[in-house]
């Protein structure tokens, strides 16, 4: 089984079924909508495929691949599986499990200006790795929270197929892309619709459901100095510890374009006695 369940779908460039600054939100680190986007997926993906649940096998549930820093569709996975396994408890099953594509690599050019073949050819230069041992014969959800061109999907099939895992696979999306005459940098409208500068990332982090995902904290390592230093003039002292742990764990120290901003964080945590 080889099957794609989307909640929304996109027609049109001005009228969508979704909110555009709830999603902007979420893609920008608030865990808030991430908690309503997996309900609602959910309880869409119920409603019209209940029985794809009905089985005896073993259920895992997939983010989109990352390296050590979770993505903004981490999020809408880990809230997603918490609605599956109460659903699962309900009916006497074992719950889910979540697993995990590991990636290599990582990239600072922006995703959602790229066309599907800018794309492709980016994450081809990755390298992945899954157990196909610990997959085989399970139903294997992987989520993401938008298709636009399909790349990722296409990825990820490929790697099923590179590594001959045998299961069930369903491909689920809090919204797809439905109109391929729209210009796939559609996506970046999205991310930036309520989330625009430097001012109004700073007021996502000042929430108490933000946390850090791959896009913020690529998005705040690389920042020209001002609004990097005003940034970090209202973020929390604990946060910019965290975003320091991160770039390191992702390898982002490696990377000329966030190396100066890197070096500023550095010298904070030896200024406090790191």
């Amino acid at each position: 089984m080889n099957k794609r369940y989307s909640l929304h779908h996109i027609h049109s460039a001005d009228e969508f079924t979704f909110s555009p600054a709830e999603y902007s939100y979420f893609k920008y680190g608030d865990k808030l909508y991430a908690e309503k986007f997996a309900k609602e997926l959910f309880d869409g993906f119920i409603a019209e495929h209940e029985e794809i649940l009905n089985t005896d096998k073993d259920i895992l549930v997939l983010p989109s691949p990352y390296m050590a820093i979770p993505t903004a569709s981490n999020f809408l996975c880990f809230y997603f599986k918490k609605q599956l396994d109460f659903y699962l408890f309900q009916r006497g099953k074992k719950s889910s499990i979540l697993s995990k594509i590991n990636r290599n690599h990582t990239y600072t050019t922006d995703y959602g200006t790229l066309s599907f073949e800018d794309r492709k050819n980016l994450i081809a230069n990755d390298t992945y790795y899954l157990d196909k041992d610990f997959l085989r014969g399970k139903l294997c959800i992987f989520i993401d929270d938008i298709k636009i061109t399909g790349s990722h999907e296409f990825t990820v099939n490929k790697i099923l197929n590179e590594f001959d895992v045998k299961a069930d696979f369903l491909f689920m999306y809090y919204a797809e892309l439905m109109n391929f005459e729209l210009d796939p940098k559609i996506e970046n409208y999205f991310n930036y619709y309520a989330v625009k500068n430097v001012e109004d990332v700073a007021e996502v982090m000042l929430k108490p459901s933000f946390q850090f995902n791959t896009r913020i904290v690529k998005y705040i390592l690389g920042l020209e100095s001002s609004n990097f230093d005003y940034l970090t003039s209202k973020i929390k002292k604990e946060q910019m510890d965290h975003l320091l742990e991160l770039a390191i764990s992702n390898n982002y120290h490696l990377i000329k374009e966030y190396e100066t901003n890197i070096n500023t964080l550095t010298q904070t945590e030896l200024n406090y006695g790191y």
